[in-house]
């Protein structure tokens, strides 16, 4: 499957998720990933700061894009995906 996420992300305004777009099967999907996930699997400092996150991010996108790919398959669709422990816990 031909995915690619896109290097522009941000942090949302809580602070709890990373938020970016993916290009996949022909759609445009809204994703993000919890900070959780990042800290747990991404090396991402516990409390790190918004900059820290989002290179936690980039660093880590390989793994990210194949947990998207995951997940558009399962559903088909371009519905939103949000990314959890869970995601990443096989």
């Amino acid at each position: 499957m031909d995915t690619t996420l896109t290097v522009e992300a941000n942090v949302s305004t809580d602070g709890k998720l990373v938020e970016f777009v993916v290009f996949a099967r022909g759609h445009v999907v809204q994703c993000s990933i919890t900070r959780d996930v990042l800290e747990q699997y991404f090396w991402a400092p516990i409390g790190a700061n918004d900059a820290r996150l989002l290179k936690a991010y980039t660093d880590g996108h390989k793994r990210i894009a194949a947990a998207v790919e995951r997940k558009v398959v399962l559903r088909g669709s371009a519905e939103p995906i949000k990314l959890h422990a869970a995601d990443f816990s096989h």
